[in-house]
């Protein structure tokens, strides 16, 4: 990728102004970085490992975690390792390298998040058919165009975003390479391309966003007309983790896009990414085990009796 100014490297946003609180910061991250890790590799390792575990729904929440373990992994160890190191810099292809992985993650967790709509909506909705709509061909059909619909995604927004001239400076107000904070240091009006493209993006993910609100719609329809309270708890515990997670996705990118430009801040503007970008991954799996039996209990023969027995 051809570098289109004299920009060499970026100056990431420092969390804080003092040795001790960079420490701090450091600390923070670590924790949050280490329990995402954990939660989502315990995730991976039990659907992989236990074959009471290979259904359409875990194989998708497999993938979703590898989504999240990927997505923070983008973001969070350089921001530690400049706070540990008291530094700032990252280079031009680093960056570069950080704004296509987060474009990738991000999508593809979007566009994976409606597969497992489609999924809850299949087996509410249309039990009889569910083996032939959503059985291991289908499946893997679904979570391969995920991928690569995002693969494609961050292609076009890399390319599109680090082919604008840059001279306003190399300082992006934000703990990573955003697209908006790189826009910003363009010279002209050649960033509205890059504008043309993420309205088209988000013009997909709210078409996806309506699908997944329609699916939900006729599942809930469905589950009320249940006649057995064990029936409608059954159904409920299946769909719940999957919309609280749609909802905390969806409900922090959200508020990031659309907060009042009155409390709009670089300290604002961080803690909001954070919450958009560190916390799903971090949540997802906690979220998900929480009311799922099967899940806890594959974990816990996982751990007494160790995942390769």
């Amino acid at each position: 990728m051809s570098n289109g100014s004299s920009v060499n490297e970026f100056l990431l946003l420092p969390f804080a102004d003092t040795q001790e609180l960079q420490l701090l910061h450091f600390s923070l991250f670590l924790g949050i970085y280490l329990a995402a890790l954990l939660g989502n590799g315990l995730i991976i390792t039990a659907v992989a490992c236990d074959h009471r575990l290979h259904t359409p729904m875990y194989f998708f929440l497999l993938n979703l975690s590898l989504l999240d373990f990927g997505n923070i992994s983008t973001t969070v160890p350089k921001s530690m390792a400049n706070s540990l190191w008291d530094a700032r810099a990252i280079s031009y292809s680093g960056c570069a390298a950080q704004v296509f992985f987060f474009f990738f993650f991000i999508s593809a967790e979007f566009y994976l998040l409606t597969v497992m709509a489609y999924d809850r909506f299949v087996a509410i909705c249309k039990p009889l058919h569910y083996g032939t709509l959503m059985g291991s061909r289908p499946c893997v059909r679904m979570a391969a165009a995920a991928w690569a619909s995002a693969f494609l995604n961050a292609l076009l927004h890399t390319a599109n975003t680090f082919s604008i001239p840059l001279c306003r400076g190399n300082v992006v107000d934000q703990f990573f390479c955003e697209v908006p904070q790189i826009l910003k240091l363009s010279c002209s009006d050649s960033y509205l391309r890059e504008v043309g493209v993420i309205a088209f993006s988000a013009s997909v993910i709210f078409g996806c966003f309506i699908f997944i609100v329609l699916s939900y719609m006729q599942i809930f329809t469905a589950v009320l007309r249940i006649p057995s309270e064990q029936g409608r708890n059954k159904a409920f515990s299946t769909c719940l983790p999957h919309l609280a997670v749609v909802s905390l996705f969806v409900g922090t990118i959200i508020f990031a896009c659309l907060k009042p430009p009155s409390i709009s801040s670089p300290a604002m503007d961080l803690v909001v990414t954070v919450l958009y970008a560190v916390v799903p991954p971090t949540l997802n799996p906690l979220i998900y085990s929480m009311r799922n039996k099967e899940l806890k209990d594959a974990l816990r023969r996982m751990i007494s009796r160790g995942p390769f027995q």
